[in-house]
């Protein structure tokens, strides 16, 4: 169990790098172009890999569909979450954006209640309460004036992520998790080439590598969070997702010479501390509830 869980936690830290890479990549197309036609480079991009290890594996009945609403309803939130999430870090940096995104775990656990019928502590709801003010430090982060348009993109993303998060604890009752993913990625990459295509930027030559980029980088990331969360228990892994905010405020300082402030690491900390304990909170009432039984 102990090196399971350790090669869980180093599935989890590669899947953090990766994503972080990916989200430079995004930051650096949206310079270019429309947040909408890099949501659809995103997905498009990504698909072929994803075919190719299926095609691989021979695991094509994986993909097979058992729900489609749900999975329509998940394309459409995935092109919302992305969306979002360009826009938000074209006028942010990403240490700004990921504080706020990271309010994500937070937002599942307040929306499980309503969604899932899920019980949730005094103790849980004080937390998420906790770490929202810190969303509101992070959403000013100049301590002046009214809170900005990128700000609330990037908790629009965090809002929509937890969203979909809920719809995968649905969807994965019944489908598989390579069709969750096929799927999302496939309506996200049709979804978004039809609003893109209003406003489409022809593509230049110097950009491809950048594009092939998003489509490695997003197939490495998703596989390896899929590992970490089967090699190890989610509270063990779910915290270093946390690490994303150090990765962000290295990739600012070192390609857009921007440095965190501290009303950003302020908010940043209460943030991850509420969402640390969240995770830790359910571990210990699944321990309970499983000793009930």
């Amino acid at each position: 169990m102990p090196t399971t869980n350790l090669r869980g936690i180093l599935s989890m830290l590669a899947a953090v790098t990766t994503f972080s890479v990916m989200d430079v990549l995004l930051k650096t197309l949206s310079e270019d172009y429309p947040a909408m036609q890099v949501t659809f480079l995103r997905g498009v991009a990504s698909l072929p890999l994803l075919l190719g290890a299926n095609a691989v594996f021979g695991r094509w009945r994986d993909l097979l569909p058992k729900r489609w609403l749900l999975h329509v309803l998940r394309g459409f939130l995935s092109v919302g979450v992305l969306w979002f999430f360009v826009y938000a870090v074209s006028q942010l940096s990403l240490g700004n954006a990921y504080s706020i995104f990271m309010s994500a775990p937070l937002l599942i656990t307040a929306l499980s209640v309503p969604m899932l019928r899920e019980r949730v502590g005094w103790q849980q709801w004080l937390a998420v309460f906790v770490g929202l003010t810190g969303v509101i430090i992070v959403l000013k982060p100049s301590g002046a004036g009214l809170v900005t348009i990128g700000g609330l993109a990037a908790l629009a993303s965090a809002v929509g992520y937890s969203l979909n998060a809920i719809t995968i604890r649905i969807l994965t009752r019944t489908d598989s998790s390579a069709s969750t993913v096929f799927w999302s990625l496939l309506f996200m990459s049709i979804l978004s080439g039809i609003a893109a295509s209003v406003h489409w930027v022809p593509v230049q030559w110097d950009h491809w590598h950048l594009i092939v980029g998003l489509g490695i980088s997003g197939a490495l990331g998703q596989y390896f969070i899929t590992e970490a969360f089967r090699l190890a228990p989610p509270p063990v892994v779910a915290p270093l997702e946390y690490t994303a905010l150090a990765w962000g405020m290295l990739f600012d300082w070192l390609l857009w010479a921007t440095a965190p402030g501290l009303r950003m690491l302020t908010g940043a900390f209460v943030i991850v501390a509420s969402g640390i304990y969240v995770i830790h909170r359910e571990r210990f009432a699944s321990a309970a509830l499983q000793q009930q039984h």
